[in-house]
């Protein structure tokens, strides 16, 4: 399997519902490092994963859509705990909806999987993985 990952950063602030959070039920911020990582089983008539150039462009434009945003404003995520887990997916779904547009280019229709990270910090992260 060969993959190519990037990379960009988002900071958001939100607060969750639940004693499980402890104190994060208050408002609190988050910078969170974003991973893309991007595989296929064979490389492309170039001989790569997917263009790199736009693979970046693409995560920049779907984390811009949170970035510096209070999450429990916006009306999508009304009454959700957006947690680091559950933010790796809806970041993975949005740039999956992208390869499948295109907007990652031909060459990335051949792509079999995706993986979004956000990390937390040095010690702590979450995944999500899913098929395109």
């Amino acid at each position: 399997m060969f993959s190519v990952t990037v990379r960009e950063h988002l900071m958001i602030a939100h607060s969750f519902r639940g004693e499980v959070f402890g104190p994060a039920q208050r408002l609190h911020g988050a910078t969170y490092l974003v991973d893309a990582t991007f595989r296929r089983v064979e490389l492309d008539a170039d001989n790569i994963v997917v263009d790199i150039g736009l693979a970046t462009k693409e995560l920049a434009g779907v984390v811009a859509e949170f970035n510096y945003r209070n999450l429990d404003d916006e009306s999508e995520f009304a009454g959700v705990n957006t947690s680091t887990e559950f933010l790796a997916k809806v970041i993975a779904d949005r740039l999956a909806d992208r390869v499948h547009t295109g907007a990652l280019g031909e060459g990335a229709r051949g792509l079999t999987g995706l993986t979004v990270t956000l990390h937390e910090s040095h010690i702590a992260w979450a995944a999500y993985e899913r098929a395109l």
